[in-house]
């Protein structure tokens, strides 16, 4: 969030989100580091953004969408924080075919984002049932995960930058 800030500069807010008062703690540290008065961290989940409606003209994220058990409710506040206009600008981890229900069930693997991938497909679709136009999806990297370990081939599972916009 704190390059966020210095990218929307002393006339611009940047808000950071987390639901851990450990994490907030050490975000604020940074930002007192920084000498960044244009930013603020807020208390609170992805899926209830403690901000008003059409607020915000863009959001981001990093590998942190995969992690909730209710992505459609996520998208939604990300579209109802958004202005008319507004962009949506996520990287997390998309897959592309099937994926075992072992490794949809494993913890370890919800944590490193990766059991809580949606298909490519489905990313798009639940974008579009939550209002967002122009979606896109950039692959940046495609992982190589041992077929004995998962159970998938490789590239089954690749970073995207998962691009849509609120219309105006």
């Amino acid at each position: 969030m704190l390059l966020s800030a210095r990218r929307v500069g002393p006339t611009g807010k940047a808000y950071g989100l987390d639901m851990t008062d450990e994490m907030l703690a050490l975000a604020r540290e940074n930002q007192r580091k920084a000498g960044l008065g244009n930013v603020e961290f807020l208390k609170g989940e992805i899926e209830n953004i403690p901000l008003p409606d059409q607020s915000v003209d863009v959001v981001i994220s990093n590998c942190v969408i995969n992690l909730s058990a209710d992505k459609d409710r996520v998208l939604r506040e990300a579209f109802r924080v958004l202005r008319p206009g507004g962009r949506f600008a996520v990287s997390d981890i998309v897959v592309r075919g099937p994926v075992p229900e072992s490794i949809r069930r494993n913890v370890e693997l919800w944590i490193g984002c990766v059991a809580g991938a949606l298909e490519e497909s489905e990313v798009r679709g639940k974008l579009r049932a939550a209002g967002f136009a122009d979606v896109t999806l950039e692959t940046t990297r495609s992982y190589c995960v041992p077929k004995d370990v998962a159970g998938v081939a490789d590239g089954t599972f690749v970073s995207a930058f998962v691009r849509a916009s609120r219309p105006r």
